[in-house]
């Protein structure tokens, strides 16, 4: 798993405790819930359909909007191509984010969402200081979103994101990321935050533990102590495995699990 994969916030999750947006329902909470099972199923050529149409029934939702670029975002990584459908997925995130500055304070968890999303793929490409300027955009959403409703455990999931991609920068892109503003990351907390969100998160649980996972791979990589790494590397994989028995067909949990023959299912 990339690193460049820790940088994806990939939720813009409808949870009972996170502000909705005012033309969110609770039928329109229900279909979000859906296009999701159907995401995280594998199938996501129907998920990106799915999202499409709730974004054409409400043209006020940013929701829908990320949550169709966010299948096409999975669904680039099942293929293993970063190219696929790139100029769709930034165009749906540049409208999501248009989407959530109209609605104003009250769509700030899915701005934050929609800035992670664009993180994610800015990194991927190579446009490093524009990732940088979409996670601090984030990071400060998801922060208002906090002080407006601490009980929004899947806020947690974006910033323990951030954290963890900081306190795992280089030296230098550290300072740099302290003279520009974004602060300096927590591994500890990163991990609490993570592990807080797949625990106790609504829909973040799934986005939470896949993330959590990429971490905790990454950490068992750089490693010294043996005992450590293996930890690390078991909890990585168990998390994997936990996905991939829940959604069977997914590809991308197979591939991960297929490179680590020990904990097949």
């Amino acid at each position: 798993m990339n690193v460049h994969l820790l940088l994806a916030v990939t939720l813009a999750l409808q949870s009972p405790a996170s502000p909705a947006p005012p033309a969110a329902s609770a039928r329109g909470t229900a279909a979000v819930r859906a296009g999701l099972d159907t995401l995280y199923g594998g199938a996501f050529a129907a998920a990106a359909r799915h999202f499409a149409r709730l974004a054409l029934a409400d043209t006020a939702d940013p929701a829908p909007v990320v949550f169709e670029a966010a299948a096409y975002i999975w669904w680039a990584e099942a293929r293993d191509s970063g190219g696929f459908e790139r100029r769709r997925v930034d165009s749906l995130l540049a409208h999501a984010i248009a989407r959530a500055h109209r609605l104003g304070p009250a769509a700030d968890f899915w701005l934050a969402t929609a800035h992670g999303y664009r993180a994610r793929e800015r990194d991927l490409h190579g446009e490093t200081w524009a990732a940088a300027r979409d996670g601090k955009a984030m990071r400060d959403a998801y922060r208002r979103v906090l002080r407006a409703d601490p009980a929004c455990v899947d806020c947690y999931l974006g910033l323990g994101v951030y954290h963890y991609g900081l306190a795992r920068a280089p030296t230098v892109a550290r300072f740099m990321a302290r003279l520009v503003g974004l602060g300096s990351g927590n591994a500890d907390s990163a991990f609490a935050y993570l592990r807080h969100a797949s625990a106790a998160g609504d829909l973040a649980a799934v986005e939470a533990a896949w993330v959590l996972a990429a971490a905790l791979e990454r950490d068992a990589a750089r490693a010294q102590d043996p005992d450590s790494r293996a930890a690390l590397a078991a909890e990585s994989r168990a998390a994997v495995a936990s996905l991939a028995a829940r959604y069977p067909a997914n590809p991308v949990f197979d591939r991960f699990l297929a490179r680590r023959p020990e904990t097949a299912r």
